[in-house]
Protein backbone atom coordinates (compact mmCIF):
# COMPACT_ATOMS: atom_id res chain seq x y z
CA UNK A 1 0.00 0.00 0.00
CA UNK A 2 1.04 3.57 -0.50
CA UNK A 3 0.28 7.00 0.74
CA UNK A 4 -2.17 7.58 3.55
CA UNK A 5 -2.56 3.92 4.27
CA UNK A 6 -4.95 2.80 6.89
CA UNK A 7 -5.58 -0.39 8.80
CA UNK A 8 -7.48 -2.09 11.54
CA UNK A 9 -8.37 -1.43 15.07
CA UNK A 10 -5.83 -2.65 17.57
CA UNK A 11 -6.95 -6.14 18.41
CA UNK A 12 -10.05 -6.21 16.21
CA UNK A 13 -11.47 -9.55 15.16
CA UNK A 14 -14.90 -11.02 14.78
CA UNK A 15 -17.80 -13.29 15.50
CA UNK A 16 -21.45 -12.61 14.91
CA UNK A 17 -23.23 -9.94 16.97
CA UNK A 18 -24.23 -11.40 20.24
CA UNK A 19 -22.06 -14.44 19.77
CA UNK A 20 -18.99 -15.54 21.58
CA UNK A 21 -16.38 -18.15 20.83
CA UNK A 22 -15.82 -21.73 21.86
CA UNK A 23 -15.54 -22.65 25.47
CA UNK A 24 -12.28 -23.35 27.24
CA UNK A 25 -13.35 -26.86 28.06
CA UNK A 26 -13.02 -29.87 25.85
CA UNK A 27 -10.04 -30.95 23.77
CA UNK A 28 -11.31 -34.03 22.01
CA UNK A 29 -12.28 -34.83 18.47
CA UNK A 30 -14.59 -32.47 16.68
CA UNK A 31 -13.07 -29.39 18.33
CA UNK A 32 -11.76 -27.28 15.46
CA UNK A 33 -11.85 -23.78 16.93
CA UNK A 34 -15.14 -23.08 15.15
CA UNK A 35 -17.50 -25.41 17.01
CA UNK A 36 -21.20 -24.77 16.69
CA UNK A 37 -22.47 -26.15 19.99
CA UNK A 38 -24.55 -23.65 21.94
CA UNK A 39 -25.79 -22.96 25.41
CA UNK A 40 -24.73 -20.87 28.37
CA UNK A 41 -22.52 -23.56 29.73
CA UNK A 42 -20.54 -24.15 26.55
CA UNK A 43 -19.50 -20.61 25.66
CA UNK A 44 -19.62 -21.63 22.02
CA UNK A 45 -21.13 -19.66 19.23
CA UNK A 46 -24.32 -20.95 17.70
CA UNK A 47 -24.31 -18.75 14.61
CA UNK A 48 -23.92 -20.08 11.10
CA UNK A 49 -20.45 -20.85 9.81
CA UNK A 50 -20.74 -18.08 7.22
CA UNK A 51 -20.63 -15.52 10.05
CA UNK A 52 -16.90 -16.00 10.41
CA UNK A 53 -16.32 -15.35 6.70
CA UNK A 54 -17.80 -11.84 6.74
CA UNK A 55 -14.42 -10.12 7.28
CA UNK A 56 -12.86 -12.04 4.37
CA UNK A 57 -15.66 -11.16 2.00
CA UNK A 58 -15.56 -7.58 3.22
CA UNK A 59 -11.81 -7.34 2.62
CA UNK A 60 -12.07 -8.65 -0.96
CA UNK A 61 -15.24 -6.73 -1.83
CA UNK A 62 -13.86 -3.48 -0.42
CA UNK A 63 -10.55 -3.84 -2.26
CA UNK A 64 -11.97 -4.82 -5.66
CA UNK A 65 -14.78 -2.25 -5.64
CA UNK A 66 -12.43 0.55 -4.58
CA UNK A 67 -9.80 -0.22 -7.21
CA UNK A 68 -12.42 -0.47 -9.97
CA UNK A 69 -14.01 2.86 -9.02
CA UNK A 70 -10.60 4.54 -8.73
CA UNK A 71 -9.51 3.10 -12.08
CA UNK A 72 -12.65 4.36 -13.79
CA UNK A 73 -12.12 7.76 -12.16
CA UNK A 74 -8.59 8.01 -13.55
CA UNK A 75 -9.19 6.38 -16.94
CA UNK A 76 -7.06 7.96 -19.64
CA UNK A 77 -8.85 9.71 -22.50
CA UNK A 78 -8.19 8.46 -26.00
CA UNK A 79 -5.62 10.48 -27.94
CA UNK A 80 -5.48 10.20 -31.76
CA UNK A 81 -2.44 8.22 -32.86
CA UNK A 82 -1.69 6.77 -29.39
CA UNK A 83 -2.76 3.20 -28.66
CA UNK A 84 -4.31 2.60 -25.25
CA UNK A 85 -4.74 -0.75 -23.48
CA UNK A 86 -8.11 -2.38 -23.94
CA UNK A 87 -10.65 -2.68 -21.12
CA UNK A 88 -9.38 -6.15 -20.19
CA UNK A 89 -5.93 -4.77 -19.41
CA UNK A 90 -7.11 -1.39 -18.12
CA UNK A 91 -9.37 -2.93 -15.48
CA UNK A 92 -7.92 -6.42 -15.22
CA UNK A 93 -4.44 -5.24 -14.25
CA UNK A 94 -5.46 -3.28 -11.13
CA UNK A 95 -7.77 -6.11 -10.04
CA UNK A 96 -4.91 -8.58 -10.39
CA UNK A 97 -2.64 -6.25 -8.43
CA UNK A 98 -5.05 -5.86 -5.54
CA UNK A 99 -5.77 -9.60 -5.43
CA UNK A 100 -2.00 -10.18 -5.40
CA UNK A 101 -1.70 -7.84 -2.43
CA UNK A 102 -4.52 -9.61 -0.58
CA UNK A 103 -3.03 -13.06 -1.21
CA UNK A 104 0.29 -11.87 0.20
CA UNK A 105 -1.51 -10.30 3.17
CA UNK A 106 -3.25 -13.61 3.88
CA UNK A 107 0.06 -15.48 3.82
CA UNK A 108 1.62 -12.97 6.22
CA UNK A 109 -1.32 -13.16 8.62
CA UNK A 110 -1.37 -16.96 8.59
CA UNK A 111 2.39 -16.99 9.18
CA UNK A 112 2.07 -14.84 12.30
CA UNK A 113 -0.77 -16.96 13.71
CA UNK A 114 1.43 -19.57 15.48
CA UNK A 115 3.30 -16.82 17.33
CA UNK A 116 0.03 -15.18 18.33
CA UNK A 117 -1.48 -18.46 19.55
CA UNK A 118 1.62 -19.59 21.42
CA UNK A 119 2.72 -23.16 21.97
CA UNK A 120 1.65 -23.78 25.58
CA UNK A 121 -1.71 -25.42 24.82
CA UNK A 122 -1.39 -27.56 21.68
CA UNK A 123 -4.64 -29.40 22.39
CA UNK A 124 -6.50 -26.15 21.79
CA UNK A 125 -4.26 -24.41 19.26
CA UNK A 126 -3.30 -27.31 17.01
CA UNK A 127 -6.82 -27.78 15.53
CA UNK A 128 -6.70 -24.13 14.47
CA UNK A 129 -3.23 -24.52 12.96
CA UNK A 130 -4.30 -27.64 11.09
CA UNK A 131 -6.71 -25.39 9.21
CA UNK A 132 -4.28 -22.48 8.89
CA UNK A 133 -1.28 -24.30 7.38
CA UNK A 134 -3.00 -25.62 4.22
CA UNK A 135 -4.65 -22.22 3.76
CA UNK A 136 -1.24 -20.56 3.87
CA UNK A 137 0.05 -22.90 1.16
CA UNK A 138 -3.01 -22.22 -1.03
CA UNK A 139 -2.63 -18.46 -0.68
CA UNK A 140 1.10 -18.73 -1.43
CA UNK A 141 0.32 -20.50 -4.70
CA UNK A 142 -2.26 -17.82 -5.48
CA UNK A 143 0.32 -15.14 -4.68
CA UNK A 144 2.84 -16.65 -7.11
CA UNK A 145 0.30 -17.13 -9.92
CA UNK A 146 -1.10 -13.61 -9.51
CA UNK A 147 2.39 -12.10 -9.53
CA UNK A 148 3.22 -13.87 -12.81
CA UNK A 149 -0.12 -12.89 -14.36
CA UNK A 150 0.51 -9.30 -13.32
CA UNK A 151 3.81 -9.36 -15.23
CA UNK A 152 1.95 -10.52 -18.34
CA UNK A 153 -0.66 -7.77 -17.98
CA UNK A 154 2.04 -5.14 -17.38
CA UNK A 155 3.69 -6.29 -20.58
CA UNK A 156 0.37 -5.96 -22.40
CA UNK A 157 -0.10 -2.48 -20.95
CA UNK A 158 3.32 -1.41 -22.22
CA UNK A 159 2.63 -2.90 -25.66
CA UNK A 160 -0.93 -1.68 -26.15
CA UNK A 161 -2.78 -3.43 -28.94
CA UNK A 162 -0.47 -6.45 -29.01
CA UNK A 163 -0.90 -9.87 -27.43
CA UNK A 164 2.09 -10.48 -25.14
CA UNK A 165 4.46 -13.20 -26.33
CA UNK A 166 6.97 -15.03 -24.13
CA UNK A 167 9.72 -12.96 -25.74
CA UNK A 168 7.92 -9.69 -24.92
CA UNK A 169 7.39 -10.80 -21.33
CA UNK A 170 11.05 -11.80 -20.97
CA UNK A 171 12.12 -8.44 -22.39
CA UNK A 172 9.86 -6.63 -19.95
CA UNK A 173 11.29 -8.51 -16.98
CA UNK A 174 14.83 -7.91 -18.19
CA UNK A 175 14.40 -4.16 -18.67
CA UNK A 176 11.77 -3.00 -16.17
CA UNK A 177 12.28 -3.00 -12.40
CA UNK A 178 8.61 -3.72 -11.73
CA UNK A 179 8.86 -6.98 -13.67
CA UNK A 180 11.99 -8.04 -11.82
CA UNK A 181 10.41 -7.19 -8.47
CA UNK A 182 7.27 -9.19 -9.20
CA UNK A 183 9.30 -12.15 -10.43
CA UNK A 184 11.30 -12.13 -7.21
CA UNK A 185 8.09 -11.86 -5.20
CA UNK A 186 6.65 -14.86 -7.06
CA UNK A 187 9.82 -16.84 -6.32
CA UNK A 188 9.46 -16.06 -2.61
CA UNK A 189 5.83 -17.17 -2.74
CA UNK A 190 6.82 -20.48 -4.34
CA UNK A 191 9.55 -20.97 -1.74
CA UNK A 192 6.95 -20.30 0.96
CA UNK A 193 4.62 -22.89 -0.60
CA UNK A 194 7.37 -25.49 -0.40
CA UNK A 195 8.17 -24.66 3.23
CA UNK A 196 4.45 -24.53 3.95
CA UNK A 197 3.95 -28.06 2.66
CA UNK A 198 6.61 -29.22 5.09
CA UNK A 199 4.71 -27.42 7.87
CA UNK A 200 1.50 -29.20 6.84
CA UNK A 201 3.35 -32.50 7.18
CA UNK A 202 5.47 -31.82 10.28
CA UNK A 203 3.58 -29.04 12.07
CA UNK A 204 5.47 -26.51 14.15
CA UNK A 205 8.68 -28.49 13.83
CA UNK A 206 9.03 -26.17 10.83
CA UNK A 207 9.74 -22.85 12.57
CA UNK A 208 7.07 -20.19 12.27
CA UNK A 209 9.83 -17.59 12.15
CA UNK A 210 11.11 -19.06 8.88
CA UNK A 211 7.69 -18.74 7.28
CA UNK A 212 7.30 -15.18 8.57
CA UNK A 213 10.68 -14.12 7.16
CA UNK A 214 10.01 -15.61 3.71
CA UNK A 215 6.54 -14.04 3.54
CA UNK A 216 7.78 -10.58 4.54
CA UNK A 217 10.79 -10.89 2.24
CA UNK A 218 8.43 -11.52 -0.67
CA UNK A 219 6.66 -8.23 0.04
CA UNK A 220 9.80 -6.09 -0.22
CA UNK A 221 9.86 -5.75 -4.03
CA UNK A 222 6.24 -4.61 -4.24
CA UNK A 223 6.90 -0.87 -3.70
CA UNK A 224 9.12 -0.75 -6.82
CA UNK A 225 5.98 -1.25 -8.93
CA UNK A 226 4.72 2.22 -8.02
CA UNK A 227 5.90 5.77 -8.67
CA UNK A 228 9.64 6.38 -8.65
CA UNK A 229 10.98 9.58 -7.09
CA UNK A 230 14.25 10.81 -8.55
CA UNK A 231 15.84 12.89 -5.79
CA UNK A 232 18.25 12.70 -2.90
CA UNK A 233 15.25 11.54 -0.85
CA UNK A 234 14.70 8.45 -3.00
CA UNK A 235 16.27 5.98 -0.57
CA UNK A 236 14.54 7.30 2.59
CA UNK A 237 11.20 7.30 0.77
CA UNK A 238 11.73 3.72 -0.41
CA UNK A 239 12.56 2.62 3.15
CA UNK A 240 9.43 4.35 4.36
CA UNK A 241 7.40 2.55 1.68
CA UNK A 242 8.87 -0.80 2.68
CA UNK A 243 7.93 -0.21 6.32
CA UNK A 244 4.50 0.86 5.16
CA UNK A 245 3.93 -2.31 3.13
CA UNK A 246 5.21 -4.63 5.87
CA UNK A 247 3.23 -2.91 8.62
CA UNK A 248 0.00 -2.92 6.61
CA UNK A 249 0.36 -6.60 5.71
CA UNK A 250 1.00 -7.70 9.30
CA UNK A 251 -1.87 -5.58 10.58
CA UNK A 252 -4.45 -6.49 7.93
CA UNK A 253 -3.45 -10.14 7.69
CA UNK A 254 -3.39 -10.59 11.45
CA UNK A 255 -6.86 -9.12 11.90
CA UNK A 256 -8.39 -11.12 9.06
CA UNK A 257 -6.89 -14.41 10.26
CA UNK A 258 -7.96 -13.84 13.86
CA UNK A 259 -11.48 -13.06 12.68
CA UNK A 260 -11.65 -16.18 10.51
CA UNK A 261 -9.91 -18.81 12.62
CA UNK A 262 -9.79 -17.67 16.23
CA UNK A 263 -12.71 -15.40 17.03
CA UNK A 264 -15.22 -18.20 17.57
CA UNK A 265 -13.20 -19.57 20.49
CA UNK A 266 -13.53 -17.22 23.47
CA UNK A 267 -10.58 -18.66 25.31
CA UNK A 268 -8.19 -18.40 22.36
CA UNK A 269 -9.54 -14.98 21.46
CA UNK A 270 -8.85 -13.74 24.98
CA UNK A 271 -5.28 -15.01 24.74
CA UNK A 272 -4.51 -13.73 21.24
CA UNK A 273 -6.18 -10.32 21.24
CA UNK A 274 -4.02 -8.50 23.83
CA UNK A 275 -0.80 -9.40 22.00
CA UNK A 276 -2.26 -8.55 18.63
CA UNK A 277 -3.53 -5.27 20.06
CA UNK A 278 0.03 -4.21 20.81
CA UNK A 279 1.15 -5.22 17.31
CA UNK A 280 -1.76 -3.37 15.75
CA UNK A 281 -1.04 -0.23 17.73
CA UNK A 282 2.54 -0.19 16.48
CA UNK A 283 1.36 -0.92 12.94
CA UNK A 284 -1.15 1.93 13.17
CA UNK A 285 1.62 4.39 13.91
CA UNK A 286 4.00 3.06 11.26
CA UNK A 287 1.39 2.66 8.53
CA UNK A 288 -0.40 5.93 9.17
CA UNK A 289 2.68 8.13 9.39
CA UNK A 290 4.64 6.47 6.58
CA UNK A 291 1.64 6.43 4.25
CA UNK A 292 0.93 10.12 4.64
CA UNK A 293 4.61 11.05 4.35
CA UNK A 294 5.04 8.88 1.25
CA UNK A 295 2.10 10.43 -0.54
CA UNK A 296 2.95 14.03 0.25
CA UNK A 297 6.67 13.52 -0.45
CA UNK A 298 5.95 11.90 -3.81
CA UNK A 299 3.90 14.91 -4.81
CA UNK A 300 6.26 17.51 -3.35
CA UNK A 301 9.26 16.04 -5.19
CA UNK A 302 7.47 15.85 -8.54
CA UNK A 303 8.39 18.76 -10.85
CA UNK A 304 5.49 21.08 -11.56
CA UNK A 305 3.50 20.10 -8.47
CA UNK A 306 2.76 22.55 -5.68
CA UNK A 307 1.20 21.79 -2.32
CA UNK A 308 -1.39 22.02 -0.97
CA UNK A 309 -3.19 23.27 -4.06
CA UNK A 310 -2.50 20.24 -6.27
CA UNK A 311 -4.01 17.87 -3.72
CA UNK A 312 -7.37 18.83 -5.19
CA UNK A 313 -6.15 19.38 -8.74
CA UNK A 314 -4.66 15.98 -9.55
CA UNK A 315 -5.84 12.41 -9.57
CA UNK A 316 -3.03 11.37 -7.25
CA UNK A 317 -3.78 14.12 -4.74
CA UNK A 318 -7.46 13.24 -4.61
CA UNK A 319 -6.67 9.60 -4.01
CA UNK A 320 -4.31 10.56 -1.19
CA UNK A 321 -7.16 12.50 0.40
CA UNK A 322 -9.44 9.47 0.03
CA UNK A 323 -6.85 7.38 1.87
CA UNK A 324 -6.72 9.96 4.66
CA UNK A 325 -10.52 9.84 4.88
CA UNK A 326 -10.44 6.04 5.15
CA UNK A 327 -7.92 6.33 7.96
CA UNK A 328 -10.22 8.74 9.76
CA UNK A 329 -13.13 6.35 9.27
CA UNK A 330 -11.17 3.63 11.05
CA UNK A 331 -10.73 5.70 14.21
CA UNK A 332 -14.22 5.12 15.69
CA UNK A 333 -14.08 1.45 14.70
CA UNK A 334 -10.73 1.11 16.44
CA UNK A 335 -11.97 2.90 19.54
CA UNK A 336 -15.06 0.68 19.81
CA UNK A 337 -13.12 -2.57 19.57
CA UNK A 338 -10.07 -1.52 21.57
CA UNK A 339 -11.72 0.23 24.48
CA UNK A 340 -15.20 -1.29 24.73
CA UNK A 341 -15.06 -4.83 23.35
CA UNK A 342 -11.54 -5.97 24.22
CA UNK A 343 -12.03 -5.76 28.03
CA UNK A 344 -15.14 -7.93 27.71
CA UNK A 345 -13.32 -10.38 25.45
CA UNK A 346 -10.55 -10.68 28.04
CA UNK A 347 -13.25 -11.65 30.56
CA UNK A 348 -14.40 -14.38 28.12
CA UNK A 349 -17.75 -12.66 27.57
CA UNK A 350 -19.69 -12.78 24.33
CA UNK A 351 -19.45 -9.61 22.27
CA UNK A 352 -20.88 -8.16 19.07
CA UNK A 353 -17.40 -7.95 17.60
CA UNK A 354 -18.13 -9.60 14.22
CA UNK A 355 -19.88 -6.60 12.74
CA UNK A 356 -17.14 -4.24 13.89
CA UNK A 357 -14.39 -6.47 12.55
CA UNK A 358 -16.15 -6.92 9.21
CA UNK A 359 -16.64 -3.17 8.84
CA UNK A 360 -13.04 -2.50 9.79
CA UNK A 361 -11.60 -5.06 7.40
CA UNK A 362 -13.83 -3.77 4.60
CA UNK A 363 -12.40 -0.27 5.06
CA UNK A 364 -8.92 -1.78 5.04
CA UNK A 365 -9.73 -3.52 1.76
CA UNK A 366 -10.86 -0.21 0.30
CA UNK A 367 -7.53 1.28 1.39
CA UNK A 368 -5.69 -1.48 -0.47
CA UNK A 369 -7.76 -0.77 -3.57
CA UNK A 370 -6.97 2.95 -3.45
CA UNK A 371 -3.31 2.11 -2.84
CA UNK A 372 -3.14 0.10 -6.06
CA UNK A 373 -4.78 2.97 -7.95
CA UNK A 374 -2.18 5.33 -6.49
CA UNK A 375 0.66 3.37 -8.09
CA UNK A 376 -0.47 4.49 -11.56
CA UNK A 377 -2.35 7.69 -10.77
CA UNK A 378 -1.43 10.91 -12.55
CA UNK A 379 0.59 13.14 -10.21
CA UNK A 380 0.87 16.44 -12.12
CA UNK A 381 -2.34 18.43 -12.48
CA UNK A 382 -4.36 17.45 -15.50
Amino acid sequence: MTAGDSGTAPGGSGTAPGEGGTAAEGTGAGRTGVATATGPGTGRTGGPERTGTLPAWGLVAGAVSAVLVATAFGAAEAVPGIALPGPLVEYGLPVLRVLLDLAAVAVVGLSFLPRLLGFDDPDRTEPVMRRARPLAVSFAWAWAVLALLTIVFLTAELNAGAVPTPGMVAEYVNEVGAGQGLLFSAACALAYAGIGLLAVRFGEKVPAELRIVIALFGLLPIPVTGHAVESVWHDPIMISMELHVLGAAAWTGGLAVIALLVARDRELLARVLPGFSRLATLALIVVGVSGLVNGLATMALTPGVTLPGDLLASEYGLLVLVKVALTALLVPLAAQIRFRLLPRIERREGTAVAGWAAAEVTVMGMAYGIAVALTTAQIPPA
